[in-house]
Order: structure tokens, then sequence, then C-alpha cells
């Protein structure tokens, strides 16, 4: 790793806002530590010579420099440790007297000397043997390790792995995480090239059904297949970048959703790389109220949503974003995940158990984003829309209005990202415009505004955070219960 040390940033000299000993800091962390003068490339050539011989540790190699050095400003005077070179072109002549300075003909700045040409052709001719050599021996492993080669050629392919999710058994009216663990035992069991990480959450977050199939990363030891990360989610997110952008790896890492505001910018990073990082978020809303205030989402998720309606470069939706409703639909959303090798997809699982949908769903309408769930009516008086753990309460409360002789449809839409990839006729066909509708979030309101406008329903969400109580005390005084369903939609209808 390389430090330019030169002392300056945008606004004022470092000194004036930090003091640390760098090279003592990773010198204590067990790096090994080389300090040069950064403006001499003869002493950056040996840096680099000594640490490349270095063994069992990373090194740091600290360049103290002169910020601007030859730089001088248009009236001659230096420009050299200037907080101004740090973020603006020197601007006027300035760049005419620093040409000059440093030896160069302003009428020709690029110049190219006769030597250095001759340099660059004979290391490319070096370079052409050196490759030749590489490919023979790449060549000759592979035809002593026919199994092995066709191993590595599969893993930098960049192709989905193949997985029998057959062998996924989840346990019924189970929390989504716990059915996220019976998901990742058989991912550690069937992908040798995934690396699972969690920050010191694996017990909770319940990436321990990977750990429990290999074992942990450790100090000269890379046989394993878990990360242990510690408390630090920025960190996990940015390796397990760095295992995607190596290839080979399938990364994947968890914690609780709250946490995902220490991620943002690394799934940002993700998304502008295109990198199949698998976030794994567990405890996705409220109905963690025994952690306290400060452990509940309740913005996390439309912040998180946001990603899926920006497009990449490639013009697909940025993220995968996938809010399972009960134990099945979180083994196809595992699926997804596993196949989705262009962008990060987002697991937003629950803390506790839910119910499962009604007998006969069809989870395998979870790859269109959003379905109608099992027992719903025909030519319906209103239509409810929820993600996640809402869809069961959803479930419970058309009960009720059924009893009214009410008829209801209920939709369930873990990703409105891949909802929203859908022909429009499928769109129209599962949220038909002129239907009442009913949305239910344990998120901000805005998180379905997207599916039911506000002249066609209403939705019933969090506009506040910060109650703290046992989770079905919490259902019972937030509205987040069959009763409330039945008269919210009743007070819609009327």
């Amino acid at each position: 790793m390389f430090y330019d040390s030169n002392d300056i940033q945008l606004s004022t000299e470092t000194k004036e806002v930090m003091n640390e000993d760098t090279a003592a800091k990773y010198r204590a962390q067990g790096w090994e530590v080389i300090e040069i003068n950064g403006n001499d490339a003869a002493q950056i050539r040996c840096a680099i010579e000594t640490a490349k011989k270095v063994e069992g540790k990373p090194t740091l190699i600290i360049g103290k420099c002169i910020m601007g050095k030859g730089a001088l400003k248009a009236d001659g005077t230096s420009y050299e440790a200037s907080c101004k070179t740090h973020g603006a072109p020197l601007g006027g002549d300035a760049y005419i007297n620093t040409i000059k300075n440093l030896g160069g003909d302003p009428e020709n700045p690029f110049v190219i000397w006769d030597d250095v040409k001759e340099l660059y052709a004979n290391r490319a001719k070096e370079l052409e043997s050196i490759c030749a050599e590489r490919y023979a021996e790449e060549k000759a492993w592979a035809e002593a390790n026919p199994e092995m080669a066709t191993l590595q050629a599969e893993w930098f392919s960049g192709n989905a792995p193949k997985v029998d999710w057959s062998k996924v058994t989840v346990k019924d009216n189970d929390a989504t995480r716990s059915a996220s663990a019976a998901c990742l035992s058989v991912l550690a069991e069937q992908v040798p090239n995934m690396i699972c990480s969690s920050a010191d959450l694996s017990n909770s977050d319940k990436t321990d059904g990977f750990l429990k199939k290999t074992h942990a990363l450790a100090y000269g030891d890379f046989t394993g297949g878990f990360f242990q990360a510690g408390v630090a989610e920025l960190t996990m997110a940015c390796c397990c970048i760095g295992m995607a952008l190596h290839g080979g790896v399938i990364a994947a890492c968890g914690t609780f959703f709250v946490f995902s505001d220490y991620m943002k910018p690394a799934l940002r990073m993700a998304a502008l790389m295109e990198l199949p990082v698998k976030f794994i978020w567990t405890h996705d809303a409220f109905r963690v109220g025994e952690d306290g205030p400060t452990h509940e989402p309740v913005e996390q998720e439309a912040q998180i949503r946001l990603m899926e309606k920006l497009h990449n470069h490639s013009g697909k939706p940025s993220t995968l974003v996938l809010r399972p409703a009960d134990v099945n639909e979180t083994a196809e959303a595992w699926a997804l995940a596993m196949a989705n090798t262009c962008t990060p997809t987002a697991l937003i699982l629950s803390r506790q158990t839910i119910n499962n949908l009604p007998a006969g769903n069809d989870y395998s309408n979870v790859a269109k984003g959003g379905y109608v769930v099992a027992g719903s009516d025909e030519n319906p008086d209103v239509i409810l829309v929820a993600t996640g753990s809402e869809v069961s309460t959803l479930v419970a409360g058309a009960e009720l209005l059924r009893k009214d002789g009410k008829k209801v449809r209920i939709v369930s839409v873990p990703s409105e990202g891949l909802f929203r990839e859908q022909p429009i006729e499928y769109q129209n066909a599962v949220l038909p415009q002129g239907v009442k509708k009913f949305g239910l979030t344990a998120g901000l309101p805005v998180n379905l505004l997207g599916l039911v406008p506000a002249a066609e329903g209403t939705i019933w969400g969090l506009e506040s955070f910060g109650f703290s109580a046992p989770y079905k005390v919490l259902d019972e005084k937030l509205g987040y219960t069959a009763e409330n369903v039945y008269n919210q939609v009743n007070k819609l209808l009327a």
C-alpha cells in the first residue's frame, strides 16, 4: 500500500486536524513500514523491490512528498506545499513557468526523450518473453491438474454457480433469517469458491448457517470459507468488493439492516462497478424492539430501494433488492441472488417468525418481483400490497374483510425493481388501475408509493421512530395487526 504523505489537504495543512504517527500505527498492527522521499524515483523503486521480498505481512510505503513540487505561480513564486494545488489546475501562465522550471519546453510539453523510447521498447520485448513463460507455465499446470483447471476456468467465467436448490429445507412459519441460514448451509456445501462474512453477528444474522459447514479464515490458513470481520461493517463490505473485483470468488456479507447505513458507500461502489456482492441484512424492521431504538431500521429500506430505481451504465437496476415475505420466498430470493452476476443483491430478512403464505402459492413468481398471492379473489374490491413480513399481516386482515363479503387480492412485491422490468401488461394485470389499493410497510410510506398511488389508495407506514418494546407489543401499538388492516381498508372503501 502506498501512502502519499504530503501534509496538505483541500482547506488546510493536515497538522491542523491530525498529528498521528502513521508509521507507528501500522507497525503496531503488524505491517512492514518503509519510509522514503516520495519525490525520489530511485527511492520509490528501491522500496517496491524491498516490499516484494517481505513475507507473511503487508507492506506500507510512506512517501514524504511535496505537494506541487517544482510548480511556479504566474508571478514566478513557488506553488509548492500549497492547499490551492490540491484540487484545482495551476491556471493562467503558471503552467508555462512550471514547465520551464522543470526543464521542459512549453511549446512541446509532452516530448518523449529518445532514451525513454528505447527503454520502453526494450521493456516491451522483455514483457513478451515474460508473458510467454507465464502462459507456458499455466498451460503445463492445467495439463497436470485438469480438474482444478476446469474449476478455475469455471470460477473465473463470471457465470452463476450450479446449485441444487432442492437440497434446501426450510422450516414452516419461521423467520426469514433462519430460512436464509438453510440456504447458506447448502451454498457452503455446493459452492466452494464462495466466501461469506459477518460483522461479529454470525449467530444473529444467521450467516452461521454457512460457517457451520466450513471454518473461518485464519492467519496463515486460508482454507476456510468464512471471514470473521469483527465490528467493521464498511471494511467488511469493501473486502467483499475486493474479492469480487479479483474474480473467481463469490462474496457475501451479513449484519443487521440498520447497520447498512455504515455500508452505503460500499454498496454504492458495488452498484457503480456492477459487482455481484451479496448483502445479507437481517432484523429488518422496528420489530427488533428489545435491541433498542438504535437497532430499529425505519428509513433504511427506503434508502436501499432507491438503488433499484437507479440504473447502471448497462441499463439495469443498479441493485437487486429482495425482501421476502416468508421462508419459501426467501429460498427463491437466494436463488435469484446467486443467479445475479451483474449487480449487487440486497437480501432484507426478518428476525421474527412469519406465517407461511396460503397453500398453493406459486413461489416461482418471486422472479417477477411482484405477484398475486394464492387465495386472492377475482375482481377484487380492494388490493392489499406489501413486502416482507407485512404480507402475512395482510393475509390475516383479508380473512376479516372476507367475512364482510368483500373481495380481496393480496400482492407480494419482494422487489419493485424486478417487477418494473416485467411487461407492462403483467404489471397492470397484478395491479390494475382503477381498483382501490391499501399498502402496508414497516418502513416509511414512500416504500410503496410507486405501487399504491395516492389517487388510488392509502399506505400505512411509519413516519416516526424510536419505539422500543417486544415486537408483538409494537405491532399492537403501531397498527401492524389484522384488525387495523380491516379498519383502514374499510375507511378507504367508505
